[in-house]
């Protein structure tokens, strides 16, 4: 497997240098980070269901892609090369907030992220990557809002954590 390096930052977003993603989720420190939330005409969000051999959270159910941006690229790139890697398709992205989060997971590594989140909009299937989604489907945002609190144990920990946030966002969006 290619060695995948992630850009470690302050609270202030300002790179610090880069380091081995597996050492930085081991030691836990703060890395830079996005999350993709792609949404249809009906206001519904793309959900992907991560493949079963991640090494992490496999087969929980997320936002539509996230992952990390490489040393030097800008957050929108970012998104798009991993929508289309992920999802293959890519669509325009907007970077709409970021924020700092922490989630241990029980195989000792730890999710410390400034998380930048980003919307595009799509109407189309994707066409996934097996080696990265097992599935996906289209959730409205209420019944998304409704089956974490029902089942959380199906949902990984960061899109909890991230949902809640982008679930404020777009309700702030309406007003």
């Amino acid at each position: 497997m290619k060695e995948e390096y992630v850009v470690l930052v302050n609270n202030k977003d300002e790179p610090l240098g880069i380091m081995e993603k597996i050492e930085a989720h081991e030691k836990g420190l703060l890395h830079r980070a996005f999350s993709v939330f792609i949404l249809n005409e009906n206001n519904e969000i793309m959900l992907q269901q991560r493949a079963e051999h991640k090494y992490h959270s496999p087969l929980l159910w997320t936002n539509t892609c996230c992952s990390h941006q490489r040393d030097g690229e800008i957050n929108e790139k970012a998104g798009r090369r991993r929508l289309m890697e992920e999802m293959g398709f890519e669509v325009p992205l907007k970077d709409v907030f970021s924020f700092v989060y922490k989630a241990p997971f029980d195989n000792g590594l730890t999710e410390h992220e400034l998380d930048h989140v980003m919307i595009g909009y799509y109407n189309e299937e994707p066409i996934i990557n097996k080696d990265e989604v097992a599935d996906w489907k289209w959730m409205s945002i209420e019944d998304i809002k409704k089956d974490i609190d029902n089942n959380p144990k199906i949902y990984t920990e960061w899109f909890k954590i991230i949902f809640s946030k982008f679930y404020h966002y777009i309700e702030a969006q309406k007003k």
